[in-house]
Formats: C-alpha cells, sequence, structure tokens
C-alpha cells in the first residue's frame, strides 16, 4: 500500500494550495480518506475527512469555510482545497487512509502518506 501526497509548497499568506494524494495498493473506494498536518514543536492534528463515496466530510473548526477536501474514486486520489490561507497553516501534511469509515482521530487510519510541506508567509 502506497499513498503519495503531494502539492505542497510556500504560498503567502491569503493564498491557495491544492494537495494530492495518490494512492495505490488498496481498494481506494471501500476506504475514508484523511488529511492531518503536523507543525514544528506540535502535535499532529486533524485536518479533514471525507467518506467512500464522497458525501460526507468533516473539518477541523481551524479550517472549516476555507478548505475542501473531495476524492475521485475513478483515480484512486483524495484531495484538499485550501483557500484563504493562514501563517497557522504551516505545517507538513499528511493524508491517510481509514478502512472503517470516517474519524477524526489519527489512530483509526491504517495507512499513511510520506507527507508534503505547507509554507506559509506573510
Amino acid at each position: 500500500v502506497q499513498l503519495q501526497a503531494s502539492g505542497g509548497g510556500l504560498v503567502q499568506a491569503g493564498g491557495s494550495l491544492k494537495l494530492s494524494c495518490t494512492t495505490s495498493g488498496l481498494t481506494f473506494s471501500t476506504y475514508a480518506m484523511g488529511w492531518f498536518r503536523q507543525a514544528p514543536g506540535k502535535e499532529r492534528e486533524f485536518v479533514a475527512t471525507i467518506n467512500k463515496n464522497g458525501d460526507t466530510t468533516y473539518y477541523a473548526d481551524s479550517v472549516k469555510g476555507r478548505f475542501t477536501i473531495s476524492r475521485d474514486n475513478s483515480r484512486s486520489t483524495v484531495f484538499l482545497q485550501m483557500n484563504n490561507m493562514k501563517l497557522e497553516d504551516t505545517a507538513v501534511y499528511y493524508c491517510a487512509a481509514a478502512r472503517y469509515g470516517v474519524d477524526m482521530r489519527d489512530y483509526a487510519y491504517q495507512n499513511w502518506g510520506q507527507g508534503t510541506q505547507v509554507t506559509v508567509s506573510s
């Protein structure tokens, strides 16, 4: 099983980035997917999750209204559109797959990607 996150980079505050996570080795359409992030010196935190069908999503309060999670089951890929970005969004972003449904707890996810760095500058 492999999860490959991409799309990170440097963006100015107020700008946008779109992360992608392409998977292989798992039946993508049967997994809920999530995005988490970890800032320097902080614990990993939940960002967003989407169910296997793509019709149910949940977000952390800190990103609600600014970030959108989506998925394309035909491409085994999950996305995170990040708009109106803030300095505090700076972190390494990880995608993860959960066999048993949407969850905000990281231990519910069995498979993890390697992370992609997102840096927001002022």
